[in-house]
């Protein structure tokens, strides 16, 4: 790609992603808002009309042409930014007049093509002309300029070899993998904020952090392996340590930090390629084999790369597997449009969601529903508020990291109603309940919405005993949910620490900051 062809790409892209965080409203406008609108709509025609003509006289190597290029972007900018501040605007129309400009500007060519047949004769070794706009979305705008301005957003492909074990791992990836890759996608979508800036900042691909995740833990923030790896980086717990992850003061392990274990992978992985010679491949290597056996097969071969048979056979065949996957799903990040790839559209605008009474995440799961997704919110929750077990019960007052879209459907059905009633229900169950002991099962009630009751009999729930005797089987997360307190405050309360709550049958808990019993 020329840097004349970069610019064309670039400016208005910039400009659109910093208008689209701006709402519009469709709904009915008034004649003044129409005459606001007939007025941008016709700015954006001419300067589309401008920025034709120019490429015309660019094409036949006018001096003028770039100026008037130039000069029309800075008018279709302009146009973007009204519209994003005029109500009943529709930004996605002016959109699609960049698509069709952006394709204009594809090899310096003033022949239009709106066709569909545009992808046909796409390069899988070229760089995705829609990569930087499909994920620019939700990045601080600090972190958005510069990679806008930054010609070295498709660096990776440089970085690594594109070879048939990578497209092995592709074609895995987009066969039985694909609903994996999908997923990891959506999930890193709402990580990215937290996660991205510290691969930036380590002058690491972003593409490399997608492919680590991607292959570890597929976006799972409390992603665990049977080895003990953790987190969505998964981080042995030694190795952890060393990059400053572990045990905080509260109890919480931080290799489930997104933020915390996406800079301590950065640092990782400089150290590795420090030694490595700026191998990724290599550097994958270690990741996944360990670094002393990576530094011992790269200094015995006299320097060789990963994949030179005296260094690849030295490494166990899951290692040999990892690492042409990690590349994979990287190079799948950076072109998906090549291999007839759609990545989700999330919506993923960060807004603090603060309980307006007490519940857990598997609650507002049920009451949230899945509207706008496949899956619901259950992942996006726990991978946002890593700090919180999915069934600890949270007191009113409890701040949650949520998105826009979440806030709103927790405001129409998790606070009244029914669909919040039913969902407090379900948590309440208790399957033991069901069981005859003596006479017949009786009829479940409905939950009282003023006096607590007992799911089993609909009776006034009793006062909360002060101290209660662990059952075979229980937890003390099923125990907070039992007597409706917080997981936390019990473990704090009877000195039992974080992660695992660890209790045994028999043990004698205090119920402080408990509310009832079931």
């Amino acid at each position: 790609m020329t840097f004349l062809a970069a610019t064309w790409r670039i400016a208005p892209i910039a400009c659109l992603f910093a208008c689209l965080a701006v709402p519009t409203d469709a709904a009915a406008v008034s004649r003044r808002d129409q005459a606001g609108i007939d007025a941008i709509n016709g700015r954006m025609a001419a300067a589309e009309e401008r920025y034709r003509a120019a490429l015309v006289k660019i094409g036949n190597s006018d001096p003028d042409g770039q100026k008037e290029s130039d000069a029309a972007l800075e008018d279709m900018e302009d146009a973007v930014a009204a519209c994003g501040q005029q109500r009943g605007c529709q930004v996605s129309t002016l959109l699609a007049t960049y698509k069709r400009l952006l394709k204009l500007a594809a090899d310096g060519e003033a022949a239009a093509s709106d066709s569909d047949d545009f992808d046909d004769d796409i390069d899988p070794n070229d760089a995705d002309p829609d990569h930087i706009g499909t994920l620019a979305a939700d990045v601080p705008e600090a972190a958005r300029a510069a990679s806008l301005l930054d010609d070295k957003t498709h660096r990776f492909d440089a970085m690594v070899q594109y070879n048939p074990a990578v497209q092995a791992g592709i074609r895995r990836w987009l066969t039985d993998m694909r609903g994996q890759l999908l997923d990891s996608y959506e999930n890193y979508e709402y990580l990215r904020q937290a996660m991205w800036p510290s691969f930036e900042r380590a002058g690491l691909p972003e593409a490399l952090l997608f492919g680590i995740m991607a292959k570890e833990s597929n976006g799972k923030v409390h992603a665990t392996s049977r080895a003990g790896a953790a987190g969505p980086m998964q981080f042995m717990y030694a190795t952890g340590k060393r990059f400053g992850l572990g045990v905080d003061a509260t109890g919480f392990d931080t290799r489930y930090d997104p933020r915390a274990a996406a800079e301590a992978s950065a640092a990782y992985l400089n150290e590795r390629m420090g030694q490595l010679n700026n191998s990724i491949e290599l550097a994958l290597a270690a990741y996944n084999g360990g670094e002393g056996r990576a530094l011992r097969v790269y200094q015995g071969s006299g320097g060789r790369g990963f994949w030179n048979a005296d260094v690849y056979d030295q490494f166990p065949s899951e290692t040999q597997d990892y690492v042409p996957m990690v590349i994979a799903a990287a190079w799948l990040f950076l072109h998906p449009r090549q291999y007839g790839l759609s990545f989700p559209l999330v919506s993923t605008r960060s807004e603090g969601l603060r309980l307006q009474k007490p519940g857990s995440i598997y609650e507002l799961a049920i009451c949230l529903g899945n509207s706008g997704t496949r899956d619901g919110y259950l992942r996006t929750l726990r991978n946002l508020n890593p700090r919180y077990q999915a069934d600890s019960w949270l007191p009113a007052g409890t701040t949650l990291n949520a998105t826009s879209q979440i806030a709103k459907l927790y405001d129409r059905y998790c606070v009244t109603g029914a669909r919040a009633t039913l969902a407090q229900t379900l948590m309440q169950s208790d399957a033991g309940t069901a069981i005859v002991r003596t006479g017949a099962i009786q009829q479940l009630p409905d939950v009282a919405t003023t006096v607590p009751t007992t799911v089993a009999t609909g009776r006034p729930m009793p006062a909360t005993p002060r101290h209660y005797s662990v059952q075979r089987g229980e937890t003390l997360t099923s125990i907070a949910r039992k007597f409706q307190c917080s997981t936390g405050d019990l473990a704090e309360a009877n000195n039992v620490r974080a992660p695992r709550y660890a209790i045994r049958p028999g043990q004698r808990l205090k119920l402080e900051g408990c509310r009832a019993a079931q």
